[in-house]
């Protein structure tokens, strides 16, 4: 985990990045910051040669800038089956699907749900790239997404309250 210190310095701005990112109640807000921390995960997982991970995390990057314009479900299901064709076809392990789900989830909750439904989607597409974080070694990540799950869940809770 530690072979590679500017990866995880990398990861660990994401991990701060993302922690900022489920603390914001404005949905528009959240996919922003959202999408300044899917940036920086390419370059940690570019760093890591994680490449299905970098993949999808490019892919990430894309839906969340389109999603910022449009909620046409016919791009949300592009991006849906782009992610996941090509998941599939760079794959070696199902390992490495991990974050294709994750990636997939994080699409369907940007275009079609709002409030306490995007998040928690959010939240269960996190138990994947948090299972993913841990098998390629991503320190930065490990901690972000146990993080993102206990924030996003408060987060839930106060909406809810609301």
């Amino acid at each position: 985990m530690f072979d590679n210190p500017l990866a995880q310095v990398v990861g660990l701005l994401s991990y701060c990045l993302g922690v900022y990112c489920f603390y914001q109640r404005d949905d528009r807000r959240l996919k922003i910051v959202l999408l300044a921390m899917q940036i920086n995960n390419c370059i940690h997982f570019a760093l890591l040669g994680a490449g299905t991970a970098l993949l999808s995390s490019v892919f990430s990057v894309v839906r969340t800038g389109v999603s910022l314009r449009t909620k046409s479900g016919v791009v949300a299901w592009l991006f849906i089956a782009l992610s996941f064709s090509l998941g599939l076809y760079v794959s070696s392990s199902w390992q490495d699907m991990l974050p294709v789900m994750g990636s997939c989830m994080g699409t369907y909750a940007l275009f079609f749900l709002q409030g306490i439904r995007m998040r928690l989607l959010f939240l269960i597409s996190a138990c994947f790239w948090l299972a993913n974080n841990i098998y390629v070694g991503s320190l930065g990540g490990t901690l972000l997404e146990a993080t993102l799950i206990t924030v996003n869940s408060r987060t839930m809770f106060k909406l809810y309250r609301e």
